[in-house]
């Protein structure tokens, strides 16, 4: 029996060792080399020639026999199994390529859209800067306080006779600041461009700082009818 399997090998090694060459601007096709680069990459886990891989590289084929009854044609087969094999399957080339360059083109089209949407917001914001939409609501209250101021600083001055005159000078000084403040703020254009957002924000800190002028003015005019 030992005898009978060397002689196996032995016809089996010529037969694989005698197949013609051929010359190197010929294509040729080689089943055998097929099958095992398919089995390596994704293509059905089969190997050729069956024999060979069975018992010389069973290792890795998982090459397991068995008997198929067919009649007349019935005896020993040989099929491989995967889950029998000591090696894994790797990715094919074409595939990681394919995937690699499906990643590049998700990428390149994430990208866009974010310089898309960034563009968007940056001419939704360029337009809220160039008007002034939060100078309305602000516009009657600073209107009515600069009368008060207006009116009260005038009163001082008649009653008091110009006396109070450093008095009123201070509080004018200090109004014609906030006032430039405010038409700064208030000011579009290039060289002014400010989202509505910080404009309001502005706006509620003036309108504090011009409510405490009135105040100021107010007590003034207390101190000129007192002393005047």
């Amino acid at each position: 029996m030992k005898h009978s399997y060397q002689i196996f090998l032995s016809i089996l090694g010529i037969l694989l060792l005698c197949t013609p060459s051929v010359s190197g601007q010929a294509v040729v096709y080689d089943e055998q080399k097929e099958k095992q680069w398919k089995s390596m990459e994704n293509g059905p886990w089969d190997f050729s020639p069956a024999w060979y891989y069975f018992f010389l590289h069973n290792s890795y084929s998982g090459a397991e026999k068995y008997w198929k009854w067919s009649g007349f044609k019935s005896g020993f087969h040989i099929r491989f199994k995967e889950n029998k094999s000591d090696v894994k399957r790797i990715m094919p080339t074409r595939v990681t390529s394919e995937e690699t360059q499906n990643q590049k083109m998700k990428k390149a089209e994430s990208e866009r859209t974010y310089i898309e949407e960034l563009y968007q917001e940056e001419v939704t914001r360029s337009a809220d800067r160039n008007v002034d939409l939060a100078y309305s609501s602000f516009k009657d209250d600073f209107n009515r306080m600069q009368e008060s101021i207006s009116d009260g600083l005038l009163f001082c001055m008649k009653k008091s006779k110009g006396k109070m005159k450093f008095q009123v000078e201070q509080l004018t000084k200090e109004n014609e600041v906030l006032c430039a403040d405010i038409a700064y703020i208030h000011k579009t254009g290039v060289g002014y461009e400010l989202e509505n957002t910080k404009r309001e924000k502005a706006y509620i800190d003036m309108k504090k700082r011009m409510e405490t002028l009135v105040s100021r003015t107010a007590h003034l005019v207390g101190m000129a009818q007192a002393y005047y």
